[in-house]
């Protein structure tokens, strides 16, 4: 289960970059709660920044989201720095 968020940027910043992947692709977050097995309520949570995901459910996320875990990490990365 995902640890709550004490408002930190990189988390704000990797939400930011989950959402806009998703978005990018045209997906919904029901979409990718199928594709990726996690409930749509805790994707909401997630690209708030609200919560601290799991490495386990980064991975699927980024499965579901059809990039590599590496390359959301490098996007929430630079969204942080600006």
């Amino acid at each position: 289960m995902p640890r709550q968020s004490s408002e930190s940027p990189f988390l704000s910043a990797l939400g930011m970059a989950i959402r806009l992947v998703r978005t990018e692709r045209a997906m919904s977050q029901s979409l990718l709660a199928e594709r990726s097995g996690i409930h749509p309520t805790w994707i909401s949570h997630i690209e708030s920044g609200r919560i601290n995901p799991t490495a386990v459910n980064l991975a699927r996320l980024s499965k579901g989201l059809g990039v590599k875990l590496s390359e959301l990490i490098a996007r929430s990365e630079e969204l942080e720095k600006s």
